[in-house]
């Protein structure tokens, strides 16, 4: 019964009969670093999954450090515009986020800043899931207890449970696998929880707004909003 259970199950999508749109975004710059490789797998396995994955890496979209004069004088830059382009197309996003100091890379935290500057407000309702990779024992976990602060603050939707390869530096086998299945069957697993959420948020929403403080942004009645349906 099990097998046939499994084999009945439906392709995630978004109730139109096209699948789910994830983006997944590398958030280091250094070509073929563990982050960059982690995104890969994780595109590769939300595909096998049912979704289209969008894999994309924050090189391509180098932005200037942040400044409120600069926004005045020229607006935002051309690849901000890009990346919220990217981020608004996806139902979901995928962030692979190396840890720099046991906190959140300067790059990936610029990013986060300039697209907050958008209306409407990008990451507001977004459901997001956060992984890492590093050569640390951690797998780069602090890093990404530090980067669910501004996302959740701008209102994306930040799945509770997160992946952190350690020692990834010899994590990897030449297919781009994991070489411990058991990492691999539980980042699968997470990946294939995680899309079964959206799913259900996307076709079935009940539950509107759990919680959203960022008061910059003024697209709703209400900053709070609870649902009992």
């Amino acid at each position: 019964m099990g097998a046939l259970r499994d084999a009945v199950q439906p392709v995630p999508g978004d109730g139109r009969g096209e699948p789910l749109r994830v983006l997944v975004l590398s958030g280091s710059f250094r070509t073929g670093s563990v982050n960059g490789q982690l995104a890969v797998l994780t595109a590769r396995l939300l595909t096998e999954n049912g979704a289209a994955a969008d894999l994309a890496h924050l090189r391509d979209f180098d932005m200037p450090s942040y400044d409120g004069d600069v926004e005045t004088a020229q607006g935002q830059p051309q690849n901000s515009v890009a990346l919220r382009g990217r981020l608004r197309a996806a139902q979901a996003f995928v962030l692979a986020s190396p840890e720099y100091n046991a906190s959140v890379p300067g790059v990936v935290k610029n990013a986060i800043d300039w697209l907050s500057r958008f209306r409407p407000q990008p990451f507001k309702d977004k459901h997001a899931l956060l992984v890492s990779a590093s050569p640390s024992m951690v797998g780069g976990n602090r890093g990404l207890w530090a980067l669910r602060v501004p996302l959740e603050h701008l209102g994306a939707r930040v799945y509770p449970d997160m992946f952190s390869l350690a020692r990834a530096h010899q994590a990897f086998g030449d297919s781009g696998d994991l070489n411990d299945t058991g990492l691999q069957d539980r980042l699968a697993a997470t990946l294939k929880a995680f899309l079964g959420l959206v799913e259900a948020d996307t076709n079935y929403p009940a539950l509107q707004r759990c919680w959203y403080e960022f008061l910059g942004d003024q697209t709703s009645a209400q900053v709070t909003q609870r649902a009992e349906d």
